[in-house]
């Protein structure tokens, strides 16, 4: 007999056999996907799951096969549980909400919608039970009721390079429609939905000093952090069930009344699937990317639409910025009691929000679909943490969806166009920013769930948008696309941080202009990522003074010259900028003179004022800072320009200005839509 009082012919079978099943799910995961690695496949999973619908619940086996990444040995694991999150509402998801029902968190009368998840069942590769260690921790703010993060001790340290499988045993009781996951009638989409081990961070990367665990409580605000890997997951469902998946459909078998559906994944960094007996499938392709819409009959037609969005996002990001490296992409468009999980991204797969019931020169579905489909390179291969640096996928999202709006529809008709009205995506991302109460209330630097008083979208979303627009104003596009390319090669498959993007900025930019702007682009980001201040610049006067001949003692003392009678004088022409803002940036200010001719000027635009004076016979009619609108942070475009009455040669000019600065008042009125 062994100690646990199981006979030791019995413990010799069942360890014969574990290990059996060991080597074959290791053979079998090295060998499903022989392509090459694109990631260091650090968390691999294989889910085999039953989806029980009527009880709202799922149970599953689970294979964790992890890789220790450090240099020293790992003696726990961390693992996120996130419906735990809708266990209570004593959940830090549910207390960061102040018990506010912001993510459809709302009751039926006769049905318990809270949700839960356990782990029945937790062995290593021995065959040794974990479940005896196991607690859940609060990393974040030390709320006791909270049992999203689950630690779980190991018997034995796993050496630095090496490989253990875990055995999993789980079930859930999924939530109804909430925050980007859940079930409603027969509608049922899995985001965030089995134990996810943590990012062991290594010492060097990102922020880490020394090898430690990264894994965060589930947050109202902000979203995940995840490890590359493998995922094989077979779902059965009941027969009359579509799925959509992440990854590629590899075998699909009916057995009595439900279907497995089986699907991989491969060097991708969380995976997630809807269902319903409703789904209509439709398929197209992009180069040699499946593509699928899973959409309701009741729906308006608009697949067609939606696969358009997609080819002209793959399209623009890869001539932009990489190669979209999977063979599959899928967008889930959700039915009106699924709306709470649309608009979202998991690797190769979106939700969407379908709002093609709008006239087609509104283009709210081509804005969803676009930022969506972007984070399959910002979030999902240049995997960034979403929930302590959100900027760095959401901002460059929005900054992409501006570019390629903007490319496809044109930058004064890419968000609307529509009944006479047109407006940018540009125009909209600064008016979403500049209309909030306080433009100032926090850094871009800030973790997710630190913006306690709002702010969260318009500043990890939109105000990083606009930094970037400003940041390709100041550059140039050329250098601003080599940037990102730079970027996206160097971290892809990778976990950067913010000075990581910030070295790579100044380095392409210092080898593309030289000193031009400084040793680094520091004094930039300094400023709009880890200030709050506001850029404003406004042309405060134009002077054109007759200045008469020079007058009084002169040559000497002997004669006072006087100008009474004196005919010659000559002009000053003078114009005064003034800095209203806190945040500096160089400007450049055009300068229109009398005879049409014109003068381009710079300034570093760190001084409170400055002026320019022209001696001479010309006049200056009007000064337009940055004339081109690079500065896309300046908060007051209609102070940029001043005109004064031209003499008659000047009209013409002025004439065109008039029209400049008509479009310049609609861009800030647009504040107020």
């Amino acid at each position: 007999m062994l100690d646990s009082g199981i006979p030791l012919y019995l413990g010799m079978r069942i360890s014969l056999g574990y290990w059996t099943f060991i080597f074959l799910f290791i053979f079998n995961a090295n060998n499903q996907l022989a392509a090459q690695a694109l990631s260091p496949r650090i968390a691999n999973y294989q889910i085999d799951l039953e989806l029980f619908p009527v009880e709202k619940m799922i149970r599953a086996d689970q294979f964790l096969t992890w890789t220790n990444p450090g240099k020293s040995p790992v003696t726990e694991l961390q693992f996120h549980l996130y419906y735990n999150a809708f266990r209570n509402t004593k959940s830090t998801f549910y207390k960061d909400q102040d018990g506010i029902a912001r993510f459809g968190n709302f009751e039926l009368k006769d049905e318990c919608t809270w949700a839960w998840m356990e782990i029945t069942l937790m062995e290593d590769q021995t065959g040794a039970d974990l479940r005896p260690g196991m607690e859940y921790i609060h990393p974040d703010d030390d709320n006791e009721d909270d049992m999203t993060v689950l630690r779980v001790p190991l018997l034995e340290p796993i050496p630095p390079g090496e490989t253990r499988v875990f055995k999993m045993k789980w079930e859930s009781k999924i939530p109804i429609v909430r925050a980007r996951t859940g079930t409603l009638n027969d509608f049922f989409h899995f985001a965030q939905w089995f134990p996810k081990v943590g990012v062991y961070e290594t010492a060097g990367t990102r922020y880490a000093t020394e090898d430690s665990w990264n894994c965060h409580q589930y947050h109202a605000s902000g979203e995940y952090y995840s490890e590359f890997g493998n995922y094989k997951v077979t779902m059965k469902v009941p027969n009359d069930f579509e799925v959509g998946s992440s990854g590629k459909l590899i075998n699909k078998e009916a057995s009595g009344e439900k279907t497995s559906w089986t699907f991989i994944a491969n060097d991708v960094i969380d995976f997630a699937w809807s269902c319903s007996p409703h789904f209509i499938r439709k398929v197209d392709k992009y180069k040699d990317v499946e593509l699928t819409l899973l959409t309701y009959d009741d729906h308006p037609k608009c697949w067609e639409r939606y696969f358009d969005i997609v080819k002209n996002g793959f399209s623009f990001l890869e001539e932009h910025v990489g190669d979209y490296p999977y063979s599959t992409f899928t967008v889930i468009d959700p039915p009106l009691h699924g709306l709470f999980v649309g608009g979202m991204e998991y690797p190769t797969l979106i939700t969407s929000i379908n709002l093609c019931f709008l006239p087609n020169g509104l283009r709210t579905t081509e804005t969803l679909t676009t930022h969506e489909l972007i984070h399959q390179y910002f979030m999902q291969m240049v995997a960034t943490h979403e929930v302590e640096e959100p900027w760095m996928d959401e901002g460059f999202t929005t900054y992409y969806e501006g570019r390629i709006l903007d490319h496809y529809f044109g930058d004064s008709t890419s968000f609307v166009d529509w009944s006479g009205w047109q407006i940018g995506n540009g125009q909209y991302n600064r008016a979403e920013f500049f209309a909030a109460d306080n433009v100032k209330i926090a850094e871009n630097s800030r973790k997710s769930w630190e913006y306690k008083h709002g702010g969260y979208g318009e500043v990890s979303y939109n105000k990083t948008a606009i930094w970037l627009k400003t940041l390709e104003g100041l550059v140039g596009l050329e250098t601003m696309d080599e940037i990102m390319k730079t970027y996206f090669q160097r971290w892809k498959f990778k976990h950067p941080k913010g000075q990581d993007f910030f070295h790579i900025a100044s380095e392409v930019t210092r080898k593309n202009h030289g000193d031009r702007f400084g040793e680094d682009l520091n004094w930039y980001f300094d400023q709009v990522v880890y200030g709050t201040d506001v850029c404003d610049y406004e042309v405060a006067s134009i002077e054109n003074l007759s200045i008469p001949k020079a007058s009084g003692f002169i040559n000497g003392t002997e004669e006072c010259e006087s100008t009474l009678d004196q005919k010659e004088e000559y002009t000053l022409a003078r114009t005064i900028i003034h800095r209203l803002g806190e945040l500096k940036l160089p400007q450049e200010i055009l300068i229109t003179f009398s005879d049409g001719s014109s003068k381009t000027e710079y300034w570093d635009g760190k001084d409170r004022s400055v002026d320019f004076s022209y001696p001479g016979n010309l006049k200056i009619v009007c000064v337009d800072i940055d004339p081109d609108r690079k500065i896309q942070l300046d908060y007051n475009f209609l102070n940029n320009q001043k005109c004064i009455e031209p003499d008659a040669k000047g009209i013409r000019y002025l004439f065109q200005r008039f029209f400049i600065t008509c479009q310049n008042a609609l861009q800030t009125l647009s504040l107020l839509i």
